[in-house]
């Protein structure tokens, strides 16, 4: 199965998908399967941008809403998270996950899905230590902090996810915390030296994504944000591998290096085609539009840790989409080898019993439930399984052909919001909020109470 994977799209849906098609051409074979790492701006018309928290000169319609409204259809099964510039409001409507567009899957503030038993989980948002230990109290209409704080990552998603066994891909838009101390350094350096500040100090990157990593080892990980390719490999097993518990290496500061400031981010056009070995280029531009990460902790206590086999986890992160930038690649192997067939998209059944386990700590006030020790927590979780073999991966379905845990066995594709074009004077309001009935299945499904955004009449 052949997978792409984009850094940053930025509503650029049109060239990543053209990019494809170029790779496709030039190489010969087709692309299954496109994983994208955040800011994906699944913006549906102008009232969603005003639920994006970029400045204004960066809100634009971009390319989803084509891809929304039927204009277009994804011409490959796209699977995103959320970074930190996103029509918060649409990802919160699909909470727990589910279609964006047709044939564009949003894996959720947290998720495991399985694409012809790949398994690809995936955390969404950005860390922010004050907002990290809050349940997710974020209402609309939208202000200047909850515009921010909604995306940033929560305790609790990071509970469920290191509930996991070990999945085959890792999706997120942060990079774990210290992840450039496995990779080329200097070579980062190179192209971001403003990162040496934070390289040195430590908080380059998220730590509880670092945990996850640790913890969950998977194949592979994939990220974005910081608008650069690095990759990286973490060695599990057979004693420590890369940096100490201690403090990172410091690196001197090189007095000839001079940054410059960033260029704004333009339209995105046809890119080169990016290749799998690093370029070693001249100075990257800093962003100071970007929001950038800092007051994070540099200390989170550490997931629990369960004796695995020696392995590694690969780490690549890519860049945004703009021309000459690696921000669109097709790895080899990606993952483990299937049968070529289309790919089919069905729901974990671990996942949907962490997310039944868990669905008691789940808060939407700012002080978070308690959460259960981790022996209890798993137990819980053993248990659910138990649930979802028997009432869902079970059920006889009326179509023989397709797996009782198919996702479109469940949620189907609905415009909950218009299209552009129909806001009139409330172009540059906040929408109301919508129920949106994938979420109501998925609850009902589950059999669990939808407090993401039950209809008005509840």
């Amino acid at each position: 199965m052949k997978v792409a994977i984009q850094g940053c799209c930025h509503g650029a849906l049109d060239a990543i998908y053209q990019q494809i098609k170029l790779l496709e051409d030039r190489n010969d074979y087709q692309v299954d399967l496109l994983l994208i790492c955040g800011d994906f701006q699944a913006v549906r018309n102008h009232r969603d941008l005003q639920c994006m928290a970029v400045p204004q000169k960066y809100r634009q319609l971009g390319d989803f809403y084509k891809y929304y409204t039927g204009e277009k259809t994804a011409p490959v099964l796209t699977i995103v998270i959320g970074g930190n510039h996103e029509a918060s409001n649409y990802f919160w409507e699909l909470y727990y996950g589910g279609w964006l567009a047709p044939n564009i899957y949003f894996l959720g503030h947290a998720g495991c899905i399985q694409v012809n038993g790949v398994r690809i989980a995936g955390a969404s948002g950005i860390f922010k230590d004050h907002d990290f230990h809050q349940g997710h109290h974020e209402r609309m209409p939208y202000d200047n902090g909850s515009m921010r704080s909604i995306y940033h990552i929560r305790e609790y998603n990071i509970r469920r996810l290191s509930l996991l066994s070990k999945p085959d891909i890792f999706l997120s838009h942060d990079w774990p915390q210290s992840i450039e101390q496995y990779g080329d350094t200097q070579g980062l350096l190179r192209k971001k030296p403003f990162f040496r500040q934070d390289i040195n100090s430590g908080n380059l990157g998220s730590p509880p994504l670092m945990g996850l990593l640790q913890t969950l080892r998977p194949d592979w990980w994939f990220s974005a944000h910081l608008h650069v390719r690095f990759e990286a490999v973490v060695k599990h097993g057979g004693g420590e591998q890369g940096p100490s518990e201690g403090d990172p290496p410091v690196i001197a500061a090189n007095p000839d290096e001079i940054v410059i400031s960033d260029d704004d981010v333009d339209e995105c056009t046809i890119a080169r085609e990016a290749t799998l070995t690093s370029e070693v280029r001249t100075t990257t531009p800093q962003n100071p539009d970007e929001i950038t990460l800092d007051n994070e902790e540099e200390f989170v206590e550490s997931l629990p840790r369960h004796v695995a086999p020696q392995s590694e986890t690969k780490f690549l992160a890519l860049d945004k989409c703009l021309p000459r930038r690696a921000f669109l690649e097709v790895p080899h192997p990606t993952t483990v080898s299937t049968e070529p067939q289309s790919p089919v998209l069905a729901y974990d059944p671990e996942w949907l019993a962490i997310t039944r386990a868990f669905q008691q700590y789940f808060t939407t006030t700012r002080q978070q439930a308690t959460y259960p020790d981790e022996p209890t927590a798993r137990t819980r979780v053993a248990t659910e399984l138990e649930w979802v073999e028997e009432n869902i991966a079970r059920k006889v379905t009326n179509d023989s052909a397709k797996s009782p845990l198919s996702v479109d066995n469940c949620q189907v594709f609905v415009q909950t919001a218009p299209g552009p074009g129909n806001e009139g004077n409330a172009q540059f309001q906040q929408p109301p909020w919508y129920t949106n009935p994938q979420t109501v299945a998925f609850c009902s499904m589950l059999g669990i109470e939808n407090r993401i955004n039950p209809s008005s009449s509840t």
